[in-house]
């Protein structure tokens, strides 16, 4: 997924805001979703949260930058899945994640559904 640097990215000096490469990250796993039509089985009732994220920040983006968001999945289980989503601008990485996400359903961690295994399988390295 690329996504272009905008004024409100950045801080006072121009460099992109640390939290907005996590926000990135979350745009490029909700295209994921949206690109093949499934939203949570439940409405509002269901849907994957963020467990832990371990992040690496690296180099610096600045206003106008065009960057890319790739992600892998690590690993699944039966309830939580770990995907690794990195940030680029052009070939130099600036930043990395290892993101673990679970699946709940009215507010209880369950079993991730298999049509979102396969979603997430299409992100195996």
């Amino acid at each position: 997924m690329k996504i272009r640097v905008y004024y409100e990215d950045t801080d006072a000096g121009g460099i992109v805001y640390h939290s907005n490469y996590i926000k990135y990250c979350e745009r490029a796993r909700s295209e994921l979703f949206f690109n093949n039509n499934m939203l949570p089985i439940n409405g509002e009732k269901s849907g994957f949260v963020v467990r832990k994220i371990d992040a690496d920040f690296l180099g610096s983006a600045v206003l106008g930058d065009m960057l890319s968001i790739k992600s892998r999945l690590i690993e699944i289980k039966r309830t939580s899945a770990v995907l690794r989503q990195e940030v680029f601008k052009e070939e130099e990485k600036l930043f990395g994640m290892d993101i673990v996400l679970v699946y709940m359903e009215r507010g209880k961690i369950t079993r991730i559904p298999e049509t979102f295994k396969r979603l997430f399988d299409m992100l195996r390295s």
